[in-house]
């Protein structure tokens, strides 16, 4: 059976990337390995996430470096989902999260668009 295990996501600085996905969004540091020259393995993943996580990286040339903040052409490129919306929604705004939009009932669920400090988009999502 396959599955994906990570997704990389280019960040300014490895630390500037964990300050905001572990300290803002709560996310769980899963690795923080150091792999020399300067490379770090860094994992991060929602808190008791079973799933995919999120392998940071840092810009290693000028061309990775203008991908920071749009490594999906401006669209929607990451998906968080929630099992209260209105708790997370809150406490996100709360430490200062970014939200694009207010909140939005659909047949699929409340969903609202935030970014990232790097510019990314994200939906925060409960499913209906």
């Amino acid at each position: 059976m396959q599955h994906i295990a990570h997704v990389t996501m280019l960040v300014p600085s490895y630390d500037e990337g964990i300050s905001f996905f572990v300290d803002t969004l709560g996310f769980e540091l899963v690795s923080d390995t150091d792999l020399g020259g300067g490379k770090r393995w860094v994992l991060v993943r929602p808190k008791g996430g079973a799933g995919s996580g999120l392998l940071l990286a840092e810009p290693g040339n000028d061309r990775q470096e203008a991908r920071v903040g749009d490594q999906t052409g401006g669209r929607v490129g990451f998906f968080l989902f929630t099992g209260d919306f209105a708790a997370d929604h809150a406490g996100m705004l709360q430490k200062g999260v970014v939200f694009l939009e207010e909140p939005r009932r659909k047949a699929y669920g409340t969903v609202a668009i935030f970014m990232d400090p790097f510019g990314n988009t994200w939906d925060l999502l409960q499913s209906a």
